[in-house]
Order: structure tokens, then sequence, then C-alpha cells
């Protein structure tokens, strides 16, 4: 009984520091304390060595890279990355470019009735801007007369059908 109760104590208790033991309060994951090198019972952690950063290969061809950055030589090849985003790139404008002419090719009856109505309304405002352009540019004397014109034809029918 004294062993189990003993380990599951040792379990949330800090070697350490025995009196120290875990509080509600405080967070399971607890700040290592290997790091202060206050206690030697703890085995600590050496940093893994990367078997492919110690070959010579590896080496060589870092220590090439980094003297042709050095130089202004660096490679001009684009990485894989970046060649693969650009493809993308491309592709979508492609195909962007061919939804568009597909649903300019694809209009409903509708829309071309729509369309055409458009541009007759377009052709009578234009033909209107163009009539009063040219009855602004006309001298006075000419619209005084048409006027005039107006006025004695109005009078003459109202004659005519008293």
């Amino acid at each position: 009984e004294d062993t189990m109760s003993f380990s599951f104590v040792s379990v949330f208790s800090d070697p350490c520091d025995p009196g120290l033991s875990l509080s509600p309060g405080r967070s399971v994951m607890a700040e290592p304390d290997y790091l202060e090198g206050d206690c030697d019972e703890l085995i600590k952690p050496k940093k893994l060595i990367n078997p492919v950063k110690t070959s010579r290969n590896h080496q060589d061809l870092h220590r090439e890279l980094l003297m042709n950055q050095k130089r202004g030589l660096a490679p001009q090849n684009k990485p894989e990355l970046q060649k693969v985003l650009e493809k993308r790139k491309r592709e979508q404008i492609l195909k962007a470019q061919k939804e568009e002419q597909e649903a300019h090719k694809k209009r409903s009856d509708l829309e071309i009735e729509l369309m055409k109505r458009q541009q007759k309304l377009e052709q009578l405002e234009l033909e209107q801007q163009k009539i009063e352009e040219e009855q602004e540019n006309t001298p006075e004397f000419v619209k005084m007369k048409s006027n005039l014109r107006r006025t004695k034809q109005e009078t003459d029918e109202e004659e005519r059908t008293t």
C-alpha cells in the first residue's frame, strides 16, 4: 500500500523539490526545471544530430551556395514551389478567361433582347443629344423664326377647327 501511494505521489510531485506537489491552480505542463541545473537526478536531453547536415556532401554544397551568393552568382533557376505556384496562377487566369468567353457565348434569349433594347435606347439618347447640340449651336434669330412658324401654324389650325 505504501509503495502505491508513494508512486502515485511521485508522479505528481517535483523530484527536486519533494515539498512541492501539483496543486489545482498549477498547469499540467510544468516548466522544465532541468535548465536551471539544480537537480542532478534528471537526465538532461541532448540535441539530436541531423545526419543530413553532418554529411560531407551537404556541407560542400552549402559552402558552395554561400560562396555563389556572396559573389552574386545565385542560381537563376526558380525553386520548384515558385514554378508550381506560377503555373497554377496562369491556369486560373486561363480558366477565368474561358469561363468569361463561355458566358458571353451562352446568352439566353432574354439577355439578347435586353441588349438590343439597351442599344436602341442608347442610340435614341445619342440622337437626342445631337439634336439638342444643333439647337444650341443655331443662331437665335433662326430659333425665333421657327417659334413664329409654330405659333402661326397653331393659330391657323385653330381657325380651321372653329
